[in-house]
């Protein structure tokens, strides 16, 4: 089962304020197990970016992040899965998704939850938060931040609309419309042209997977197929990877001017599937990413001074 949740001290008055850099997560689901050890050693470091950016699993390492929650940070993505409404086959086939969204982003986050998310903590950060979803109707995303979400409810809503994956969970109904994950901009899950959309001109970049990794051209015709009856969705399905590798190549050239710095997950423990469970694996992921960042720690000192 989930382990116990012990209270913490607020740290937001020692945190040290840096200012004109956006801090910006990639998605990726359960490979965000990896990157969760960024956001721990962020909050040990006591580093306050003016804003965060995130896309589907993003969104959470965002909302950990702006909260300063250290504990859900890694549990999030370890711990989380041995509830055992967290989601797997047996919710898949109940046609609640295999990740349980109803629950992980309802029950479990409210204040009296397993994984509670302390949302007045988030409301009360100096740094702002900024989300994306996907519009099965327009073929648009939309981008919420924290002035969208006044309550506790919407902004759960919000983050699970983020991070709806077509096919795997179901979509999400807000404000007459609806949802799917926001991976499916133009951004192609890195939340990049959002950053530089609200007039940021350094990054730090956190992504979910290896340095050289190049996403693949996708076969459309059983995407046309599977949805069918969300063209939209469809289209971007099968666009996403040209969208993705894009979107990196522009990372690459704002690294390259100074601009950015890239976190990549590297290594054996962080090669897992956006859909796994395993706990053992999700642990190892995690441990292997907070090594990592500890390790990055310096750059990171050097690039945001």
């Amino acid at each position: 089962m989930c382990p116990t949740r012990t209270p913490r001290p607020s740290s937001m008055g020692r945190m040290t304020l840096l200012d004109e850099t956006a801090l910006v997560f990639e998605g990726g689901g359960m490979r965000a197990s990896n990157t969760a050890g960024v956001v721990a050693m962020l909050l040990e470091e006591e580093l306050a970016f003016p804003h965060a950016f995130g896309i589907s699993a993003g969104v959470t390492h965002a909302f950990n992040y702006a909260s300063r929650d250290a504990w859900r940070a890694r549990n999030a993505f370890t711990s989380f899965v041995e509830d055992p409404d967290f989601g797997g086959p047996r919710c898949f086939a109940e046609g609640k998704g295999w990740f349980n969204a109803d629950y992980i982003y309802g029950e479990a986050c409210q204040p009296d939850g397993p994984f509670r998310f302390l949302f007045q903590d988030f409301l009360d950060s100096p740094t702002d938060a900024t989300i994306s979803a996907f519009c099965v109707e327009t073929g648009e995303p939309s981008y919420w931040s924290k002035a969208d979400m006044p309550t506790l409810d919407r902004s759960l809503l919000m983050a699970r609309a983020s991070g709806t994956m077509p096919g795997f969970m179901p979509p999400v109904e807000l404000d007459g419309l609806t949802w799917v994950d926001g991976a499916l901009g133009p951004s192609g899950g890195i939340p990049l042209e959002a950053a530089i959309d609200k007039g940021f001109e350094r990054f730090v970049v956190v992504m979910t997977r290896p340095r050289s990794y190049v996403k693949a051209r996708p076969n459309p015709a059983p995407l046309r197929a599977l949805f069918r009856d969300m063209p939209h969705v469809a289209d971007a399905l099968a666009d996403r990877w040209l969208c993705y590798n894009r979107t990196r190549e522009r990372l690459f050239e704002l690294e390259e001017s100074g601009r950015a710095l890239l976190f990549f997950a590297e290594g054996a423990e962080t090669a897992i599937s956006n859909r796994e469970l395993n706990l053992d694996k999700l642990i190892a992921s995690y441990e292997a990413g907070y090594v990592q960042a500890l390790e990055w720690k310096e750059r990171l000192f050097e690039f945001v001074a």
